[in-house]
């Protein structure tokens, strides 16, 4: 079975806001609800793949140092294993706007499940919650660098 290698991030907002984005018609998993990032290319580190991704798709500016590892979902899909890493990250350069005709939303991380997610994203909410539990997203940090 072949494996996939995505990389995913948790944005945070001042309000401690997680970002998502609906996947757009004429995609696989229309419609439902996942965390911004993308395929890691070949030769490509997660962080660089996400770097790119954010850019591409919301038009920001990452640094790499303000990407923090956080936790990663595997799930077998019929067709590919999906490996996932998903970072944390509460600072970037720019405004946050659509830029794949993707609809965006800010959360609340104990919101998150009325969204619904591919089966491989719904898993990682548990983790946001326990962060949100043992050290409040508000840590003096703002969305930009």
């Amino acid at each position: 079975m072949k494996l996939l290698l995505v990389a995913a991030v948790a944005l945070i907002d001042q309000d401690c806001r997680v970002l998502i984005a609906q996947r757009p018609q004429g995609k696989s998993f229309a419609g439902l609800w996942e965390f911004p990032g993308g395929k890691v290319e070949l030769d490509e580190r997660p962080e660089t793949a996400l770097i790119r991704e954010l850019h591409e798709e919301l038009g920001i500016a990452v640094e790499e140092a303000c990407l923090a590892p956080f936790t990663f979902a595997s799930f077998a899909y019929p067709d590919f294993h999906l490996l996932m890493p998903l970072y944390l990250c509460r600072r970037w350069k720019g405004i946050v706007a659509a830029r794949e005709n993707q609809t965006l939303k800010w959360v609340r991380p104990q919101d998150l499940r009325a969204y619904p997610m591919p089966p491989a994203d719904a898993p990682l909410i548990p983790a946001l919650l326990d962060l949100r539990r043992a050290a409040p997203f508000r840590t003096g940090t703002g969305p930009s660098i």
